[in-house]
């Protein structure tokens, strides 16, 4: 009975780990990230270059998913050949049929979870510790991020490798809708709350009369009716031109330094406050 070793385990998970996005593009996405995940095991399981280049054949359909929980994938599809190369009814159609049907519900389970939910609040501490000019937030985030994905990553490739196939009902039935649903609210709570604490906008507009007293704080007067409003206001309006406008986020930032130029330029803003 053929078993992979554990040599050829770890290096394909190492391959995975740094060489997810190889040859990164809008045709392959991360084809090539998973055919040199792959290259080990096959290695490992068979003894020829022709058995080698035929099974690897299996892995050259599109693959792209969030990379640090499709860690996952990677593992199951290692038990899979595993199987295969024991004689086991497992062929290149099944692998690439678990392999398609995993990668959209991971890639939405991942992307609420690092991207959404991870991600700001490791920032949003780097961001504190900061203060002043510090180093100490970029030394964090550097540590943190790279450490903790490791060991995620790590986690989901054997814990796939371990399930095989039987990861399929875990990963896509009932329980994983209600997984990502938890997982986008609690990532749309931290976003609000890094943006309550890290966006602060506030306009410079008063009105004045003959003599130079304040007729109108417009900034006095939104905040007596709702504080922060333009903050929010600001969010929404990048949420909106994103969501549902699909600009990119460069086009926004664009944008944004654009109107805040010109508020500074007719009084609105003013440069010498703390947005």
């Amino acid at each position: 009975m053929k078993k992979i070793s554990t040599k050829a385990l770890n290096k394909s998970f190492l391959n995975w780990f740094y060489g997810n996005l190889t040859c990164f593009s809008q045709e392959h996405m991360q084809t090539f990230g998973y055919m040199l995940a792959m290259l080990p095991i096959l290695e490992d399981l068979y003894d020829t270059n022709a058995e080698q280049t035929e099974k690897m054949q299996t892995y050259s359909a599109f693959f792209n998913t969030e990379p640090q929980v499709g860690a996952i994938v990677v593992g199951i599809t290692a038990g899979m050949e595993e199987a295969r190369a024991n004689g086991e009814d497992v062929d290149a159609e099944t692998i690439n049929g678990i392999r398609a049907g995993l990668m959209g519900p991971l890639a939405g389970i991942g992307d609420s979870l690092v991207v959404g939910t991870v991600l700001p609040i490791l920032l949003g501490i780097a961001m504190g510790l900061s203060g002043g000019g510090s180093p100490l937030g970029a030394i964090f985030y550097i540590l943190v991020w790279n450490i903790g994905m490791f060991l995620l990553m790590r986690f989901m490739y054997f814990k796939g490798y371990e399930m095989g196939g039987k990861a399929v009902e875990v990963l896509v039935g009932e329980k994983a809708g209600a997984i990502r649903e938890s997982i986008v609210m609690v990532g749309t709570m931290v976003i609000g709350g890094v943006t309550a604490s890290w966006i602060n906008i506030n306009t410079a507009f008063q009105m004045l009369n003959e003599e130079g007293g304040v007729i109108v704080d417009l900034q006095k007067t939104l905040n007596d009716v709702y504080p922060h409003i333009l903050s929010a206001v600001f969010v929404l309006l990048c949420w909106y031109l994103m969501s549902k406008k699909k600009m990119s986020p460069i086009a926004v930032m664009g944008l944004l330094v654009v109107v805040a130029f010109v508020g500074v330029l007719v009084g609105f803003f003013d440069p010498g406050l703390s947005y």
